[in-house]
């Protein structure tokens, strides 16, 4: 009696894990801002990663001497989805769909043939690790930081905080 329960529960899980795949979705992608996307009418939010908004303003030394260092302000938030579009550019994007926010898009990993860009933003300091959500981009996220990549080479807002104060 055991062996035969033991070979439907592993038949059962076999099968749910077969037909349990994430939605795919594919295509030529169009970049709303440094982490959304959008392909054949599906608004894409790039799972597990938050940029700066296309408003927002992040600095950076220009300028040091001795102990005075000069910052300057610049369009982080411009800067993340400009180079999201270069990464992309007219290249078919492959998203695996994880699921869906609050405001109903899809939240997914994308890649652009083998590379995940998702990763490669956080990694270039284009994006941080949304570690509410996911902490799978946490490993890129402190290589950013520690190599002053992007928006680690200066001061910044973590996207929520500056979205919640935007609102103020």
């Amino acid at each position: 009696m055991q062996k035969k329960y033991f070979f439907s529960t592993v038949f059962f899980i076999f099968f749910f894990l077969q037909n349990s795949q994430s939605e795919i979705i594919s295509g030529s992608a169009v970049v709303t801002d440094g982490d959304t996307i959008k392909i054949n009418n599906n608004k894409i939010r790039l799972f597990g990663i938050d940029a700066p908004e296309k408003k927002q303003m992040c600095e950076k030394n220009f300028f040091t001497i001795s102990f005075f260092s000069f910052k300057k302000k610049y369009p982080c938030g411009e800067i993340s989805t400009e180079k999201l579009k270069k990464l992309i550019n007219k290249n078919i994007i492959k998203c695996h769909v994880e699921g869906k926010d609050r405001y109903q898009r899809k939240l997914a990993i994308c890649f652009r043939d083998k590379l995940n860009i998702n990763s490669w933003l956080v990694r270039n300091g284009y994006a941080v690790s949304y570690q509410k959500y996911s902490k799978k981009y946490l490993s890129e996220e402190i290589e950013a930081k520690k190599d002053k990549k992007g928006i680690w080479q200066g001061e910044f807002e973590m996207p929520w905080d500056w979205r919640k104060n935007a609102k103020k």
